[in-house]
């Protein structure tokens, strides 16, 4: 089953038990989803890659939000996003815990033979694309330069 068949099913259910977060969380999946398939060249089709870097563009821009809502004082802005996210969330892989994720970078950084910080766009292009959906690209940067620097 694709993400849309899952988000309309998901919708489905979250009507009837009328959850207006979870609700609001997945129509904005679906807007999403809608804007990438009529994009130039989708053909009306979104590959899996695709969906996978849209939600994780989506829950960054929530957590930016989240951030700035906190900061303002705005608690009530501040649980709309969290809500969100979590619902995004139920999308993407599983994510690594920071123990699980300095194990993986140190293994791409003995195969790529990086020792010093100038090696770091080595080791982050093969992280980033070893730990996709799995890893916050913030996360994986300060590892890899936690890792190296010392």
């Amino acid at each position: 089953m694709n993400l849309e068949a899952k988000v309309m099913e998901q919708m489905k259910e979250a009507m009837k038990a009328k959850n207006e977060p979870v609700l609001r969380g997945l129509r904005g999946i679906k807007a999403e989803i809608i804007k990438a398939k009529t994009e130039p060249g989708a053909n009306g089709e979104i590959s899996a890659d695709t969906e996978l870097k849209m939600l994780q563009k989506m829950v960054k821009q929530r957590k930016d939000a989240l951030e700035i809502y906190q900061k303002q004082n705005r608690p009530d802005l501040a649980q709309k996003e969290i809500d969100e996210i979590e619902v995004i969330e139920r999308f993407l892989p599983k994510q690594l815990t920071e123990a699980e994720l300095k194990e993986v970078v140190s293994k791409i950084i003995a195969e790529t033979g990086a020792a010093s910080p100038a090696d770091m766009g080595k080791v982050m292009g093969a992280a980033n694309k070893q730990l996709a959906g799995q890893a916050d690209g913030k996360a994986i940067s300060a590892v890899v330069k936690e890792l190296l620097s010392k």
